[in-house]
Order: structure tokens, then C-alpha cells, then sequence
């Protein structure tokens, strides 16, 4: 799990820094369409603050008509966008902490089953010999051993994903503020006004020859 979830933020990292070059290099808020090549996660944020944007306005380029309507819907449908990514990436976490925490006292439980193990061959035995306690004694070592060869891997990889985690939950916030940005920058130009239709001229009125 530790090896699966550090090459999905690995490929994470690559398709979100494309997906960045591809919508900087974008002026104005282009369809998603153009930018869904990438399969980044910002990918779907930027669609779900796209789609809110299509609903508030006519057609054509939603966020150059200057007729936007509520900046905080766009915001809370890339929120809840952002939202959904982020427990897609974490799913499977847990068992990595859940792991890390268990794994060192199911090692104590064999060690102290090893040990009674152990006094149970000396009282069988009835005198105090290696060969009546090695047995319980090297289960007891081995279960702990087991326990920790488990349990250290997955504290040290469960620290690490989780700073990737907060990283790519920190990068998304970014993203969604440029993207807000943006849109508020294109939906304050002005649209195109109609040219003003030429009046026609008053004549004025001839002065009556008496």
C-alpha cells in the first residue's frame, strides 16, 4: 500500500503540473474539454466550477458576458470538487495508521504467549534447562520482531503520505483560488456594446415664403 500510494502522488505531481503549464498558458476560462487531457485531479475541480458557471449564464463564453451571478456557488461546487478528490486520494490511509498502531502490541501478545509458553515447558520439564525454554522463548522473539518489522514501515509511510496528502490538499486550495481569480478577471470585462444606431436627422422646418 505504501509503494501504491506513493506512485499514485507521484503521478498525481506530473498530471497537475501539466494540467498548471496547459491553464496558465490558457488566457481567459477555456472549456474543460481542452484541459481534461492531462487526467489531473485540478481537472475535475476545474469542471465542476465550469459547469456551475454554464448554469448561471446564457451561452457562449460564460465568463466573458459579465453576467455572472454568484461567485460563492462556483466556490462551493469547487469546494465539494476539491473535497471528493482528496478522500479519493486518502482512501486506504487508515489501514496504514490502524497497522502502525496495532501491529507493536499483537507482537507483545505473542511475546507474552511465547513466555508462558516458556514456564509451561520448565514446569513440564521439572528443571531449569535451555532446552526447556528456548522454544517459548524464541516465539516469544519472533512475534515481537514480526510485530516490529510491521509496524515501523508503516508509522514511517504513513507520516510520509500523509505530508504528501497535505501538500496536495494545500496545492488544490491554490488552484482554486487562481481559478476563482481568473474567472473574476474575465467576468469584469465589459461585454461588447452595440454601436448606437445614427439617429435620423431633424429636418428642420422650411420657413413659408408669403
Amino acid at each position: 500500500m505504501i509503494l501504491q500510494k506513493l506512485g499514485l502522488f507521484g503521478r498525481i505531481r506530473r498530471q497537475s503540473d501539466q494540467f498548471l503549464r496547459i491553464f496558465r498558458a490558457t488566457r481567459g476560462v477555456a472549456n474543460p474539454q481542452a484541459l481534461a487531457s492531462s487526467g489531473s485531479p485540478f481537472a475535475t475541480v476545474y469542471a465542476s466550477g465550469y459547469r456551475e458557471l454554464q448554469s448561471q449564464v446564457a451561452s457562449g463564453n460564460p465568463a466573458a458576458t459579465g453576467k455572472l451571478k454568484s461567485m460563492s456557488a462556483v466556490t462551493v461546487s469547487m469546494q465539494l470538487a476539491s473535497a471528493e478528490e482528496v478522500r479519493r486520494v486518502e482512501k486506504g490511509m487508515s489501514w496504514l495508521a490502524t497497522t502502525g498502531s496495532v501491529s507493536p502490541f499483537i507482537g507483545l501478545f505473542g511475546t507474552v504467549w511465547g513466555i508462558i509458553d516458556a514456564f509451561s515447558g520448565l514446569g513440564n520439564a521439572g528443571a531449569a534447562t535451555l532446552r526447556a525454554v528456548a522454544p517459548g522463548i524464541s516465539e516469544a522473539l519472533i512475534t515481537t520482531a514480526a510485530g516490529l518489522v510491521v509496524a515501523i514501515p508503516a508509522v514511517v509511510g504513513y507520516n510520509q503520505l500523509t505530508a504528501r496528502l497535505r501538500e496536495f490538499g494545500a496545492r488544490m486550495d491554490d488552484f482554486g483560488r487562481e481559478l476563482l481569480n481568473a474567472i473574476e478577471n474575465a467576468a469584469m470585462v465589459a461585454p461588447p456594446t452595440q454601436p448606437l444606431q445614427h439617429a435620423q436627422p431633424v429636418e428642420e422646418p422650411r420657413r413659408r415664403a408669403f
